[in-house]
């Protein structure tokens, strides 16, 4: 009996595995078809893919452990795979008890090196060009559009200042850093650069060459691939910072030949402080030299440094005999001094891979900048910071291992990480100092302070407790594990700033002029240095904490003895 229903109930099997295999292929067609069509109803045009077209395979990849902490930063690995991975790493998949400078210190590291891709998103072969119409300059500009120039990346005629933003640059935007600084034009290229001047740029070209968009204002044009869309500045828009004024720096003996001596003067009845500075800048000098009614404009030189100054009494006299003789007030214009400003990549990769190695706070930018301006090229860093890379870090964008860049900025210790490199700069700052102005970064950025509540708070206690070994294993680390080293002192740097530069420079094998070195002096700060009302003085340092730091101190001051350097600076030890 059952022989006869065998062969239907086989043949019922057969047919319901068919149904669902066609049943799923009919939802995964009408699913793809779907699919298509929203795809072919998007406005044409190259899209840039976002973090979400990678989770599958960066799910794919996380879920079989292909990508762990190097992969990620392997520039094999696009940046949409590492967004999506991030984003699975959200805060609904990983926990982040505590504070966040209790996590792991690799773990921050890796952190901060995938910062630049959650700035900048975009697509990497930078903003979009516009339309075949002829772009227009921008309305709301108060400023003139002088028209669309050709820009010589070697040699910019528009150098005075340099900044980027991959993100919200807008003509506006330009203009009033231009005007902030007292510059009279501004010149804007490839969508998110910004360059200052007073003198407009020799070659002019046609108005459809400057196609790219603002990456801040899409309507806007600026420039395009070594064009520049330049403006005159009128004034500065409503609600700007005011302009930058002229700067005291003391009265010195003039030498004996002026006139041969500074390259440009003004001879003028009454000449005030403002008229010099404003003659002067017009001009791009960053000194302008009084001498009763004779006004000089110069660069800092060998032979007229600003480093012998005299008594300024012996200027404020108003005889015949003081305006005939040797004396003259001097004032810094706001101007930058261009003669060390031009920077470029290395023309071909670097032989022997540097790094610039320091603890958080140790003043690793400021070094950075001090490097670049001295050598004329860019340095390059283990992590990707957007706000570094938009105030003129050009490097920023390069990866670490590219070898174009005369050094690399690492915060990274251990034996791995250290032996990376063939020889590095090592970069020591008081550890008191040194915790401050990393706590001050973490809670009000580069240029900010750290709150009252930040200091009163349990973070304060915690961080130091964190950061303070991590302050002493990191200069143990590359004494012991660094192939070839020179230990530069912040506190000398700032002292001594040309002598420890040069040698800094000789150790990277670049040859650098008098002339350039004191251009870098003259431009020293920058622009990370804090500036603004500084919080009332307080002691953060408790008992407790000193007894903590003074140890770490007498530990690495053994060590650099050990290895026969320098011991740590007086001022560092013990409190």
């Amino acid at each position: 009996m059952a022989k006869p229903f065998f062969r239907p109930q086989k043949f019922l099997r057969r047919t319901q595995f068919l149904l669902f295999f066609l049943t799923a292929a009919y939802l995964m067609t009408g699913s793809l078809l779907l699919l298509q069509r929203a795809r072919v109803g998007l406005p044409p045009g190259p899209r840039a893919p976002g973090p979400l077209q990678a989770l599958p395979v960066a799910a794919v990849a996380l879920g079989v452990g292909l990508l762990d902490s190097r992969a990620l930063h392997d520039p094999r690995v696009s940046p949409e795979l590492l967004l999506g991975v991030d984003v699975l790493r959200g805060p609904l998949a990983r926990p982040r008890p505590g504070p966040r400078w209790l996590r792991s210190r690799n773990s921050e590291l890796r952190q901060l090196r995938r910062r630049w891709f959650y700035h900048f998103k975009g697509d990497p072969q930078g903003p979009p060009t516009l339309g075949p119409e002829a772009p227009r300059p921008a309305a709301s500009s108060q400023g003139t559009y002088m028209g669309c120039f050709s820009d010589d990346g070697q040699e910019r005629t528009l150098k005075g200042a340099v900044f980027f933003d991959l993100r919200k640059m807008t003509v506006s935007h330009c203009q009033n850093a231009c005007a902030e600084r007292s510059y009279v034009y501004a010149g804007l290229e490839a969508g998110a650069e910004c360059y200052c001047g007073n003198r407009l740029p020799a070659v002019s070209t046609g108005p459809e060459e400057c196609n790219r968009e603002c990456t801040g204002k899409r309507s806007s044009a600026c420039g395009g691939v070594g064009r520049l869309s330049v403006y005159r500045v009128e004034q500065l828009q409503p609600g700007s910072r005011k302009r930058r004024t002229v700067t005291y720096r003391g009265c010195f003996r003039l030498l004996e030949n002026v006139t041969h001596a500074f390259p440009d003067s003004l001879v003028q009845a009454n000449v005030t402080v403002e008229t010099c500075s404003g003659f002067c800048s017009q001009k791009e000098f960053p000194l302008a030299i009084l001498r009763g009614w004779e006004c000089y404009c110069a660069y800092p030189t060998p032979q007229f440094n600003l480093r012998d100054a005299v008594d300024s009494s012996l200027c404020g006299q108003e005889s015949e005999a003081q305006r005939l003789a040797e004396y003259c007030e001097v004032y810094q214009t706001p101007v930058q001094d261009t003669r060390c400003t031009d920077r470029r990549f290395l023309p071909t990769k670097s032989k022997v891979f540097v790094a610039l190695s320091s603890f958080p706070g140790a003043g690793n930018t400021w070094a950075r900048h001090l490097i670049e301006h001295a050598t004329g090229f860019y340095t390059g860093s283990y992590y990707f910071d957007g706000t570094l890379y938009n105030k003129g870090f050009k490097g920023e964008k390069d990866h670490w291992r590219s070898r174009r860049t005369i050094c690399v900025k690492t915060h990274e210790s251990g034996r791995r990480e250290i032996e990376m490199f063939d020889s590095a700069i090592l970069l020591i700052r008081n550890p008191y100092r040194s915790l401050v102005a990393e706590f001050n970064r973490k809670c009000a950025g580069h240029l900010g302070y750290a709150a009252d509540r930040n200091w009163k708070s349990k973070e304060w206690p915690d961080f130091v407790n964190s950061y303070a070994s991590w302050w002493s294993s990191h200069v143990l680390d590359w004494l012991k594990y660094g192939k070839r080293l020179l230990v530069v002192h912040y506190e000398q740097l700032r002292r001594s700033l040309v002598p420890t530069l040069r040698e800094m420079v000789a150790f990277l094998n670049v040859s650098v002029s008098e002339e350039r070195l004191l251009c870098v002096e003259n431009n020293k700060e920058g622009s990370f240095r804090r500036r603004g009302r500084r919080p009332h003085d307080l002691e953060p340092f408790t008992p407790a904490m000193k007894d903590l730091i003074n140890g770490y101190i007498r530990t690495v001051d053994r060590a650099l003895r050990d290895h026969n350097w320098a011991g740590l600076p007086r001022e560092y030890v013990p409190r």
